[in-house]
């Protein structure tokens, strides 16, 4: 059996990755995959807490969380090919759009 040590340290790792990703990166596909690695090192760190302590709660919160991730991904998407469509780039930097 695998300690939960491994998984919360496997979930650290994963989530700081994710958060480089959205800090040095410029591609908005990149940037929504690496919160895509942040939601899901979120999902580990919840299903070994709730393995550890015999809970089905976790396991219910991971499934909430995927659904977020799932309407981020279609809501994200549908604004990067909108902004694509008008600016020919997705290089964050060079998007203003949205500013008023």
């Amino acid at each position: 059996m695998v300690p939960v040590s491994y998984y919360i340290i496997l979930s650290a790792i994963l989530f700081t990755i994710g958060a480089l990703g959205v800090l040095t990166r410029r591609n908005a596909i990149v940037i929504f995959m690496s919160i895509e690695l942040m939601l899901n090192a979120a999902n580990l760190a919840f299903v070994a807490f709730a393995r550890s302590f015999q809970n089905i709660g976790g396991h219910i919160f991971v499934f909430f969380v995927m659904a977020v991730a799932a309407a981020e991904v279609a809501v994200g998407l549908a604004l990067i090919v909108a902004i694509f469509h008008k600016k020919n780039t997705i290089d964050v930097d060079e998007i203003s759009t949205l500013k008023g």
